[in-house]
C-alpha cells in the first residue's frame, strides 16, 4: 500500500511539474506574441495583395498555399535556426534582425516610390498578355512566401528575445506556440478579408429585406476601400517596424544617438499633454520617428538594391 501511495505521490509531482511547464510555455508565448504585434500587423496587411486580381475560386487555395509555406518557414527552418543562434552565437541575432529590418524599410519605401512614380510590372504584364494565370499564381505564391520568410524571421527572432531564459524545450515549445498562433491569426484574418466581398454579394442577392440587401451591397463597395487602407497600413507598418529594428539594433551595437534622441523627443512632447495621454503620445512620437527614419533609410536602399545588388544577383543566376 505504501508503495502505491509513493507512486501516486510521484505521479502527482510529475503532473505538477508538467502543469507548471505548460504555464511557463503559455506565459512565454503570450509575452513573445505581444512583442511581435507590429510585424503581425504588417504581415496581415501585406498578404491580401497576393490574391488581388485572381478568380474568387482561387483566393482561398492561394492563401492556403501561402499559409502552408509560412508554417514551413517558421517551424521547420526558423525555429531550429533561432534556437541554434540563441544558444551558440547570440551576438549574431542583432545583425540578422537589422538585415531583416533593412528589407522591411526597402519594401516600404519602394511601395511609396512606386505609388508616386507608377510603372508597370513587365513580368506580370507578360504573364497576363499570354493568358497564363497559373504561372502568375505560382509567382505570386512564391513572392508571398519569400516575403513571409523575412517577416516570420522577424517574428521568431523578436519572440525569442522576449522569452525568458529557461530549458531549451520550453523555449522551443513557446516559439512553436507563437509560430502556429501567429500564422493562424494572420492567414485566418486574410481569408476573412478577401472573401468578405463574396459574402456581401451573397447577402445582397439573397437577403429578404431591403436593409439586408443594402448591407450586402455596402460590403461589396467597401472591400476595395478596405484593401487600399490595408495597403497603406501595411506600408506604414513596414517602415515603422523596420525603422524601429534598425534604431534598436544600432543602440545595441553601441551607436546610441538615434535611439536616445527619439526617446528624448518623445518624452518632451509627451510632457506637453495631460498625464493621462502621455503614454500614448510618447508611443506615437516614437513610432512616427521610427517610421520617418525607416522611410529615409529605405529610400537610400532603393538605388543600392536596384542598381548594385539586383544586377549582381541576376548575373550569378543561371539563365
Amino acid at each position: 500500500m505504501s508503495g502505491l501511495l509513493a507512486l501516486l505521490d510521484d505521479v502527482a509531482a510529475i503532473a505538477k511539474v508538467a502543469a507548471t511547464s505548460v504555464d511557463d510555455i503559455a506565459a512565454a508565448a503570450s509575452k513573445a506574441g505581444t512583442k511581435t504585434a507590429g510585424v503581425i500587423i504588417d504581415d496581415a496587411a501585406v498578404t491580401p495583395k497576393y490574391v488581388d486580381g485572381f478568380a474568387p475560386s482561387r483566393e482561398l487555395p492561394i492563401i492556403w498555399k501561402i499559409a502552408r509555406g509560412s508554417f514551413f518557414n517558421k517551424l521547420v527552418i526558423l525555429l531550429p535556426a533561432a534556437l541554434l543562434l540563441s544558444n551558440f552565437v547570440p551576438w549574431l541575432i542583432t545583425p540578422l534582425l537589422m538585415l531583416g529590418g533593412s528589407y522591411l524599410c526597402f519594401e516600404g519605401a519602394e511601395k511609396i516610390f512606386h505609388a508616386l512614380f507608377p510603372h508597370g510590372d513587365k513580368h506580370i504584364e507578360k504573364d497576363m498578355s499570354v493568358n497564363d494565370p497559373g504561372h502568375l499564381e505560382q509567382q505570386k505564391v512564391q513572392g508571398a512566401i519569400k516575403t513571409d520568410f523575412i517577416l516570420s524571421a522577424e517574428i521568431m527572432t523578436i519572440a525569442l528575445s522576449a522569452i525568458p531564459e529557461g530549458p531549451l524545450w520550453i523555449e522551443a515549445a513557446a516559439l512553436a506556440t507563437v509560430g502556429v498562433a501567429v500564422t493562424l491569426a494572420i492567414y485566418g484574418s486574410v481569408a476573412l478579408i478577401v472573401k468578405m466581398d463574396d459574402v456581401g454579394l451573397f447577402v445582397a442577392q439573397n437577403a429578404r429585406t431591403g436593409i439586408g440587401q443594402a448591407i450586402g451591397r455596402g460590403l461589396v463597395k467597401f472591400m476595395p476601400v478596405l484593401m487600399r487602407i490595408l495597403s497603406i497600413v501595411g506600408t506604414a507598418a513596414m517602415l515603422w517596424v523596420g525603422g524601429s529594428i534598425m534604431i534598436h539594433g544600432l543602440h545595441d551595437l553601441g551607436l546610441h544617438h538615434p535611439y536616445e534622441d527619439i526617446h528624448l523627443l518623445a518624452e518632451t512632447v509627451a510632457h506637453l499633454v495631460a498625464e493621462t495621454y502621455r503614454g500614448s503620445v510618447q508611443w506615437g512620437v516614437t513610432a512616427l520617428s521610427d517610421g520617418i527614419l525607416g522611410l529615409l533609410y529605405g529610400l537610400i536602399l532603393i538605388p543600392i538594391s536596384t542598381r548594385v545588388i539586383g544586377p549582381l544577383f541576376s548575373k550569378k543566376m543561371p539563365h
